[in-house]
């Protein structure tokens, strides 16, 4: 990881603190605030550490200061200049971090338990795991017609129950909320050579199946951060190259993934390049039915993949 300037701020209870869970959260334009008090009401055993990951809003990185200072929880703020990605920004999370296991949380998630970090730190306790996904839910988001696409297509895909994540255990690995323990994590961090949206959770969760179960408990949060239409397909245009590496590095396990079959059927279809734009069109218009409308951005998303495959 390169060294860029940061800048940190610590609250009163940081100092002298000794927690036994780090709650590692990076944002970029996205206001925590919310998620903190959430944590902060618990006044579990756990420690958070935030970076702002080169968002340049001074009215929210003032917010998210007065947060952090009035937290009953030690914490740590750490502000970047420049944004440093998805992959590289959690690496240095865990440079902050002094706990014995880390739970990664995205800022714009809520806990659905009054004691999620509890049932974290029960499992901890009891078990001790080297890796853990809790899930997540769109529980406590109110459905909207801007982002009813996404609620359509992470309700059948992403909100999975454990049972039904276990099948596929490396790739149900999200840094939404996620548990690693210390050691692990030493010996597997995140691959820096990510950039852009995508897949450098799943890739790591592939790595670490090699050597390591991965469990998955049902102690979701809820994802408040549903994108828009537009926002899916732009980030799945990004994540086309993610996907690539992935391709390259795990060539065995991508196989198997519904995903990859249908890049590579469509990667010998005709005129690709000509009726892509078509699907996607046809996803983002607020006419048609949304379960063909999910169908086609899955569609779209194969075509992208096509290019890698």
């Amino acid at each position: 990881m390169t060294g860029q300037a940061q800048t940190v701020l610590d609250n009163p209870a940081w100092g002298a603190a000794r927690a036994r869970l780090s709650v590692l959260i990076p944002f970029k334009g996205d206001d925590p605030t919310l998620l903190l008090g959430a944590l902060d009401r618990e006044r579990a055993d756990a420690e958070i550490v935030l970076l702002d990951d080169g968002s340049g809003d001074e009215a929210l990185a003032r917010r998210v200061e007065a947060a952090v200072r009035g937290l009953g929880l030690p914490a740590r703020l750490v502000r970047l200049a420049r944004n440093e990605g998805r992959a590289k920004g959690r690496n240095r999370l865990v440079a902050h971090a002094r706990a014995g296991h880390f739970l990664f949380l995205d800022s714009d998630m809520l806990p659905d338990d009054p004691r999620f970090l509890g049932v974290w730190l029960d499992l901890v306790a009891r078990e001790n795991p080297p890796v853990a996904f809790g899930g997540f839910s769109l529980k406590q988001v109110a459905p909207s017609r801007e982002h009813a696409l996404h609620r359509t297509m992470a309700a059948r895909s992403d909100c999975l129950v454990a049972a039904e994540r276990a099948l596929a255990p490396e790739k149900h690995v999200f840094t939404s909320n996620l548990l690693v323990r210390r050691d692990l994590f030493a010996r597997e961090a995140f691959d820096e050579s990510f950039s852009g949206w995508g897949w450098e959770d799943v890739e790591w969760g592939m790595r670490v199946a090699r050597n390591w179960p991965i469990l998955h408990v049902d102690n979701t949060a809820t994802h408040l951060g549903l994108d828009t239409a537009c926002a899916m397909a732009a980030k799945y245009e990004q994540s086309a190259a993610n996907f690539a590496r992935v391709v390259a590095a795990h060539p065995q396990v991508v196989a198997g993934y519904p995903s990859y079959r249908v890049a590579r059927m469509l990667k010998f279809a005709p005129l690709r390049q000509a009726w892509r734009p078509w699907l996607k069109a046809f996803a983002l218009a607020d006419g048609p039915p949304l379960g063909s409308r999910a169908l086609a951005m899955r569609l779209y998303r194969a075509a992208l993949y096509a290019e890698a495959v």
